[in-house]
């Protein structure tokens, strides 16, 4: 396992078609917009979600936030998650010997745990004496900023009959109602902090299935209200030194388009402009490792409003380049 020494900066574009990115469920699960400038949010728990959602169903990867039954069919709490991981019996010589135990195992076990960090509630039967409780409290070396569309988004109300009826020998059948986006070009931005990596045993392995997490537990998020999403590019920045970055690279992306912005409803309909980005990346090539790229081709990037070839002109800035197959 190769050890995360350097600090990374990621930017994530994806958009969905007449879906709900993430509903608010203090709102009748209608998607999250900002009221006062109509941006579509999405929080950093619902892209945690899709990814560790990936890393298990798909990669065969522990997480330790996951939802388990027991035998009597009632699910764990985090404390009884967290027994799942002690190596000893109980009664325990001391709490400190349990929990020690406890944190080695997750982070040996549990991808999630390395990547996020994280507070695990601790009750541990001790000899001598009552139960004791404690935490183990990780910083997340992988922190995402709240997701916000590029652009105004335009929320739409349907309402359909269900297939059944409303009641036992009813004729009339049930109504359904949702609120959908028919577009929204969706924004995150991530940091990868080194030094947090240190206390979570964090490796550039984890870091490649967080990635392969963002972008294909994106295209294979299959709920009804999700399926409409398809991951568009994937922008890492690697630095060379320690606690160093430029910041905030996800406001040096600039959507353009000739419609006004409720009535965006394709990728096709919009052009990146990235003529800040590549000029704040120039100033501080010396201090880039490389920029690692994954697209789907469907972005049309601009410089000063002329269509550019993206990977080029970061080449030309003076930025190593690598692409990515995901």
């Amino acid at each position: 396992m190769t050890e995360v020494n350097r600090r990374s900066e990621i930017v994530f574009l994806y958009d969905i078609k007449d879906g709900n990115p993430n509903g608010d469920p203090l709102d009748e699960n209608k998607p999250r917009i900002d009221e006062e400038t109509g941006i579509n949010l999405v929080t950093d728990v619902r892209l945690k979600r899709t990814i560790r959602d990936h890393l298990y169903k798909f990669r065969g990867k522990e997480i330790f936030v996951r939802e388990i039954s027991d035998e009597n069919g009632s699910i764990q709490d985090a404390k009884m998650r967290a027994r799942d991981f002690l190596t000893i019996d109980e009664p325990l010589d001391s709490f400190e010997t349990g929990k020690k135990a406890i944190n080695e195992k997750l982070l040996a076990d549990c991808i999630d745990v390395r990547l996020f960090g994280g507070t695990v509630p601790l009750e541990l039967k001790v000899k001598k004496g009552k139960n004791e409780t404690g935490s183990i409290t990780h910083t997340g070396p992988v922190q995402f900023k709240i997701g916000r569309s590029m652009h105004k988004v335009f929320m739409k109300h349907f309402r359909g009959t269900g297939a059944f009826a409303s009641k036992g020998g009813a004729s009339q059948k049930t109504f359904r109602e949702e609120d959908f986006l028919p577009y929204s070009l969706i924004s995150f931005y991530g940091i990868i902090n080194e030094n947090a990596a240190k206390d979570t045993k964090l490796s550039e392995e984890d870091i490649n299935l967080l990635l392969d997490g963002m972008w294909n537990g994106t295209k294979n998020l299959i709920s009804r209200s999700k399926v409409g999403q398809v991951p568009r590019f994937l922008f890492k920045v690697n630095y060379k030194e320690g606690n160093y970055h430029i910041g905030d690279l996800n406001n040096l992306f600039t959507l353009k388009s000739d419609l006004i912005d409720e009535e965006i409803r394709d990728i096709s309909q919009v052009k990146i402009e990235v003529q800040r980005l590549i000029d704040v990346l120039g100033k501080n090539k010396d201090k880039i490792e490389n920029a690692q790229i994954c697209s789907d081709g469907s972005i049309t990037f601009t410089y000063d409003g002329k269509e550019i070839d993206f990977e080029k002109s970061l080449m030309e800035a003076g930025i190593n380049t690598e692409i990515l197959t995901m």
